[in-house]
């Protein structure tokens, strides 16, 4: 498989084709690991305008659905919120190979995919 760059319109063109599927997302950021399912109903973006510190990113892309996410015990627990939240930067840089998406950001990388009975 080979890995392409897209842009952010080209991700966002590819990702809403998975509009309906199961989805896992796993986030790798310093030495936090962190694995959710989810049932992708939507996807949106939001700007954040009121930001007070530099942590806080102003774009962000939301994964709509239900879900769960991984706990420290590796239970599944529901999500917080009926969303998945991905903070966006200038710099982020969107992979694309065929069954897979990684977001590569300052903080960390993201990948999303379609999830498997084995998840």
């Amino acid at each position: 498989m080979t890995q392409q760059y897209l842009s952010v319109e080209e991700f966002n063109q590819l990702l809403q084709k998975w509009n309906g599927k199961k989805i896992k997302i796993s986030k790798h950021e310093l030495k936090d690991y962190d694995n959710t399912l989810m049932e992708l109903n939507s996807i949106s973006y939001s700007k954040d305008t009121r930001r007070i510190d530099g942590y806080q990113s102003m774009h962000s892309l939301k994964l709509n659905g239900p879900g769960e996410t991984q706990n420290a015990e590796n239970e599944f627990e529901p999500l917080p919120a009926s969303f998945y939240e991905i903070p966006l930067e200038d710099s982020t840089l969107y992979q694309y190979n065929e069954s897979q998406f990684s977001l590569i950001t300052d903080r960390g990388t993201y990948t999303i995919e379609i999830a498997t009975d084995t998840y």
